[in-house]
């Protein structure tokens, strides 16, 4: 899924580098309990509640690679739900930025279908996070990228 943000890469990747601010732009994460340090650096994780209280699950995401500010992957935790490997990739377009979201299912149910399956059932959610990414790194595009 992509989209285009009238933000430029580094801005873009700024919201991302924000491990203190995930909760603001990803759906289903309700807060943030710790952030490492060194976020978004390989091996740092951020350490977040997923769901409505009183039925919080406790969990972390953790950066697998970066290459700022044009990629991060990150293994999303959020047992017993599963897990997923969800990537960004971010490539300048003149002062705007296409944002690349690909999210795969690594563990837990949605991990037994086949990835156009988790796709479709995932899209809601990820073009909303990307969406709140967007307004928080500047403001979408109307136009659709590519």
């Amino acid at each position: 899924m992509t989209v285009r943000v009238a933000a430029p890469v580094e801005d873009v990747f700024a919201v991302l580098a924000d491990g203190w601010g995930y909760a603001s732009w990803v759906v289903g994460a309700s807060r943030i309990r710790k952030a490492d340090e060194d976020w978004p650096a390989v091996g740092a994780r951020i350490h977040h509640s997923l769901g409505p209280w009183p039925l919080l699950i406790q969990d972390v995401t953790t950066v697998v690679a970066a290459d700022p500010p044009r990629r991060l992957v990150l293994d999303a935790r959020m047992w017993p739900l599963g897990s997923a490997r969800v990537r960004f990739d971010l490539v300048a377009a003149g002062d705007r930025t296409d944002i690349t979201m690909r999210e795969v299912a690594t563990g837990g149910p949605l991990a037994l279908l086949p990835v156009a399956a988790q796709c479709r059932l995932i899209a809601p959610r990820n073009r909303e996070s990307l969406d709140r990414l967007a307004h928080l790194a500047g403001h979408r595009d109307e136009r659709p990228a590519g």
